[in-house]
This record gives C-alpha cells, sequence and structure tokens, in this order.
C-alpha cells in the first residue's frame, strides 16, 4: 500500500499546492511531504482530513494507492479503468 503516492497524485491532479493541501488537512507541510515520500504511515484520521481536503472519498485513496497484489482479485483491466476514471473525476472537479 503506497497512500503517499495516492495523495501525492490527487494533489497535483487537482492543482494543489503541497502547503494549500497540508493547510486545508490541517497538517503541516513537512508531515504531508513525509507521507508523500513513504516516510511516515498516517492514521487513519489523518487520511480522512486529507481524502475530505481533497474532496475525494477515501476508498479511492486506498484503491490509488494499492500495490498490484493488493488488487489480485480485480481483473487488471478493470482496475486500470477504474483508475482512469478516478482520475478523470478528479481532472473534472479541478475543471469546475
Amino acid at each position: 500500500m503506497n497512500l503517499g503516492s495516492a495523495i501525492q497524485l490527487c494533489r497535483v491532479k487537482q492543482g494543489l499546492s503541497q502547503s494549500a493541501l497540508a493547510e486545508k488537512a490541517n497538517c503541516s507541510v513537512s508531515y504531508l511531504s513525509m507521507l508523500e515520500n513513504s516516510k511516515r504511515d498516517p492514521t487513519l484520521s489523518t487520511i480522512k482530513s486529507i481524502a475530505g481536503a481533497l474532496g475525494v472519498p477515501i476508498e479511492i485513496l486506498f484503491f490509488l494507492g494499492a500495490d498490484e497484489g493488493e488488487l489480485a482479485g480485480i481483473n487488471k483491466d478493470l482496475a486500470g479503468q477504474l483508475a482512469d476514471t478516478a482520475l478523470n473525476l478528479l481532472n473534472t472537479r479541478h475543471d469546475e
């Protein structure tokens, strides 16, 4: 599981800086940076805060951060389509 990369992906797709997301999620920029670089493991409450700040369901962060082995029960094509759809929704949200 790499939630840090999922957080970073969503943040960048929405055009947010680390400082803007950290402020919205009520955490420090340095902590957010450590999360995105997999140097810290976030608590569930932190993940919920970040997901809320991003306007993304927590399940999307878990899905986007899942390693290939963690999605073994899902058809690879379907997993790719779900990831593409989730990222397109982030783009749509950012464009509004």
